[in-house]
């Protein structure tokens, strides 16, 4: 299955190589590269960490020559519309048990070559979310879907230069188990990430105003940049 370039000319962007996703899915507007969409879905509470999206989209436009369109989309994982999206986020503490719509959206989505970052803001491994999410995914795409991927996979320099996911200070005193995880788990199609899956809540250590990051002896959503720049040009 090929792989989308969401990008007009990759090479234009100053960071990448022009081989980028092939196969476009659509053609995005000639005024950005990049559109933030999170999902919504039915059975959980996918409107977490409302800040998130915009300290990301700041982010992007700090480091990188992305032209990014400013506003997060919230799209429902039912409507084909999100079937075109470059990138999708989903999120959640809760239940996740797709409707038929919601089900062959995400495999539709994910087999033609689309990105999805899914954040389990319990930031534990045996919680609602976390066992509800991994048996829609066995559901979906096998038993063996989601593998750990190593310390050393392209996502972890696609920009910023990493050891293996950077842990987050919620995992040591949360109300998840007082693990920290020292592995992300993806669902890989064709050699590339497809689904990138997270234990380790993300989303709530990036939910604050981009203003503060200021105040930050190093900025905590570098790998965000490393995970959208993964998701345009692997």
């Amino acid at each position: 299955m090929h792989r989308r370039n969401f990008i007009k000319s990759l090479g234009a962007l100053g960071l990448i190589a022009t081989s980028g996703r092939a196969g476009a899915l659509s053609t995005l507007k000639n005024d950005y590269d990049f559109y933030f969409t999170r999902l919504s879905y039915e059975s959980g509470d996918w409107e977490v960490d409302e800040r998130t999206p915009a300290n990301i989209l700041n982010s992007l436009i700090e480091y990188t020559t992305i032209r990014v369109d400013l506003r997060e989309r919230v799209i429902a994982l039912e409507d084909p519309q999100m079937l075109s999206s470059p990138f999708c986020y989903m999120a959640g503490h809760r239940l996740v048990e797709f409707n038929p719509s919601e089900k062959q959206n995400f495999e539709t989505y994910v087999r033609s070559g689309g990105f999805v970052f899914v954040d389990d803001c319990n930031h534990d491994i045996d919680g609602l979310f976390a066992r509800t999410f991994e048996e829609q995914m066995a559901e979906i795409f096998g038993e063996d879907a989601l593998v750990k991927i190593p310390d050393d996979h392209p996502i972890y320099s696609s920009f910023f230069k990493f050891d293996g996911p950077p842990n987050t200070g919620l995992e040591l005193n949360g109300w998840g188990d007082d693990l920290v995880h020292d592995y992300l788990k993806a669902i890989v199609i064709d050699g590339k990430i497809s689904v990138l899956y997270s234990n380790k809540d993300y989303g709530c250590e990036w939910d604050y105003d981009f203003r503060n990051k200021r105040w930050l002896r190093v900025d905590n959503t570098r790998f965000a940049v490393n995970i959208v720049v993964y998701a345009m040009t692997a």
